[in-house]
């Protein structure tokens, strides 16, 4: 395989970055403050090859994560032998960065992980390679995801791309500005793509997508919403950059932090907000969800609901999700240095099933899945990243060590189900064979809110949300959940853009 240089980027531009910000990125949930009232603009890249980076302040917590103590990632992972061949081979960057540190407390799901995304980024594809990393800054940006910004702004540059279309949207070319409307759709409302839609793109004159670099752009797209979800339900911190005096990009900071909103004004279940959950009753926590698992898998085998009953479940569980608020936050606004990438910053998740609809839309699973009808098509236009793909999926599903917190020789397969499902089930996407009445037995409230927080609006997220759940279940386990959730995500916004493929080319 041939690698690209991965040699560190020239540091002056950095510094004055430094110098004109006029934002930061919480050190406890990653996100983006809104503009600081009156701030002045931040000038974008100037000369060819000068950076440009969203600037972030130094974190809270060292380490990879804000929300896993560092001595626990270490712990976990051993950063072994495996992990660092792993990175040799695979990683874009050349070295072992945050995600990757996370992620490799699960090696094995790490392994498909980066073949996957270095097979996207690096090998012989239909997109050239600083297309592939625009388009990465452009899915990243939905979600105000400076972390992946940043990461993909200097990979950009470093592969040949032109530094001037990095000052937004405005200065990039027509085809890659006609990417804008499937970006938002599929990051915030996938059901909402229609063959229309890929019409307009293949159909464009001159600035036309062929379907193979269609399939690339959207499997990158799909690929970076997702993986936004897991940087902040990870509360994955900034890099530490050895071009600056402490390690860490800085900026001037304001003093406004969205975050405030989402702690204590806007998250239902009071257990969210409330210190006084003792050890003792998180334990009983744990003894009830594997009691309530237990009996799950004996009613199973004692009598099956009829078709008729697993489809009311459903309905009654894609309508509960309304009512997991993670936050009320119409009034964001984005820095510039981020909504510079982003077209219709005000456009977001919108629950599927709205209030007052009598005949809500279902994507039903058995007509279009993954295994029979999008992986064909997806390894037919773009060689082989369906296996990457089925792989990794498969993994992340089937993954287990048969433990739930101190306990062993468990079977986890119905909660590990229960949280793909349920993510499916937000977007609209029904299992015929599957009873929904195990999601409200399994997911408790606050793990609904942060699922749904991480999945639909995870830039919301904080480190309550998720020390709010599981509360003696061990970080490994719930970054496996953040890992599942990611997956399941992804997958969710393949079916929708591939089927949307599919009745194009039928």
């Amino acid at each position: 395989m041939n690698r690209l240089g991965s040699g560190p980027v020239g540091s002056a531009a950095a510094a004055a970055a430094a110098a004109a910000g006029q934002y930061r990125v919480c050190g406890n949930c990653r996100k983006v403050p809104r503009q600081v009232s009156g701030g002045a603009r931040t000038e974008a890249v100037g000369a060819a090859g000068e950076e440009k980076r969203v600037q972030v302040s130094p974190p809270l917590t060292r380490g990879p994560s804000a929300f896993i103590p560092e001595n626990e990632v270490m712990q976990a992972n051993g950063l072994d032998e495996r992990t660092n061949l792993l990175v040799e081979e695979y990683s874009t960057s050349g070295r072992l960065d945050n995600i990757t540190q996370v992620m490799s407390i699960h090696t094995q799901y790490l392994e498909s992980f980066l073949r996957s995304q270095f097979y996207m980024l690096r090998m012989d594809g239909p997109l050239p390679l600083p297309y592939r990393h625009y388009i990465a800054i452009m899915a990243a940006a939905r979600h105000q995801c400076s972390y992946l910004i940043n990461m993909h702004v200097d990979e950009f540059l470093k592969t040949g791309g032109i530094a001037e279309w990095l000052n937004g949207l405005e200065y990039i070319p027509q085809r890659l500005k006609n990417l804008n409307e499937i970006n938002k759709l599929l990051a915030h409302r996938p059901w909402l793509i229609t063959k229309e839609h890929i019409q307009k793109l293949v159909k464009t004159g001159e600035n036309n997508w062929s379907l193979p670099e269609l399939v690339h752009a959207v499997v990158l797209l799909a690929h970076y919403h997702a993986l936004a979800s897991f940087v902040f339900g990870s509360g994955i911190n900034p890099e530490r950059d050895p071009d600056t005096s402490n390690g860490v990009r800085l900026i001037a900071v304001n003093n406004f932090c969205v975050c405030d909103l989402a702690n204590d004004n806007n998250i239902e279940n009071a257990s969210l907000t409330s210190s006084n959950f003792g050890i003792a009753d998180s334990l009983s926590e744990l003894e009830a969800l594997m009691e309530r698992m237990k009996r799950l898998q004996e009613d199973k085998e004692d009598e099956e609901a009829s078709q008729e009953e697993m489809a009311t479940r459903f309905e009654k569980e894609k309508k509960e999700s309304l009512l997991v608020i993670s936050g009320a936050f119409d009034d964001e606004i984005v820095s510039t240095d981020v909504s510079r990438y982003v077209e219709d910053p005000g456009f977001g998740y919108k629950d599927f099933a709205r209030r007052g609809e009598d005949h809500l839309p279902t994507f039903r699973a058995q007509d279009y899945t993954w295994e029979n009808h999008g992986f064909s098509l997806v390894n037919r236009l773009y060689s082989d990243i369906g296996h990457l793909l089925d792989e990794k999926f498969r993994m992340v599903y089937n993954l287990t060590y048969n433990t739930m917190a101190t306990h062993e020789d468990v079977d986890t397969t119905t909660l590990r189900r229960a949280l793909f499902n349920y993510v499916h089930c937000m977007y609209g996407i029904r299992y015929d064979d599957y009873d929904y009445g195990e999601v409200n037995q399994l997911l408790e409230r606050s793990l609904k809110v942060y699922i749904k927080t991480v999945t639909c609006y995870p830039e919301r997220t904080t480190k309550r949300m998720y020390d709010s759940y599981w509360r003696q279940f061990k970080h490994s386990e719930k970054v496996h959940v953040n890992l599942l959730l990611m997956e399941a995500r992804m997958q969710a916004e393949l079916l929708y853009a591939l089927r949307a493929i599919t009745r194009h080319l039928t």
